[in-house]
Parts: structure tokens; sequence; C-alpha cells
């Protein structure tokens, strides 16, 4: 049975909702930069450090708590 509490490809291929939540240390960030890493964390879900998975009628809901590290491996991802 599949592990729904770690990044798996299979099952992120089937992914149909995201929903992104915010660690205490980084939940002041400003609207706009929530919403550009939460894309960008999206696009990358394998970078995300706490990473779940729902299962919902007709595919699964990726959930992520971004957390400092999260925002550090984006960083180095994309620059």
């Amino acid at each position: 049975m599949a592990d729904y509490k770690k990044y798996d490809p299979r099952v992120d291929s089937l992914v149909v909702e995201a929903r992104t939540f915010w660690s205490r240390e980084v939940k002041d960030l400003p609207p706009e930069d929530k919403d550009l890493v939460a894309e960008s964390i999206h696009r990358h879900p394998q970078l995300a450090s706490d990473i779940s998975y729902e299962r919902a009628h007709t595919g699964f809901t990726r959930i992520i708590t971004v957390h400092p590290a999260d925002l550090e491996r984006l960083v180095q991802e994309q620059g």
C-alpha cells in the first residue's frame, strides 16, 4: 500500500487538487510571496519536506506545509 505521507511520483500523477499550509516560521510572508512560493512548491513537489496526499473521488489532493528549509531548496533549485 502506498505511503501518503511522502512524495510519490505515481500518486502525484493522480493529483487533482493542491493545498498549501504555512509553518509558524513562514506564516507571516506577504500574500504575493506566498502565492509565488505555493505555485513553485507545487510545481516541484519532490522538494517539499512536509507533503501528504488525501484520496479524492477522482484522484488525490496534494497537501504541502511550507517550512523554511523548503524555501531554501526552492531558491537553490531556481537559482
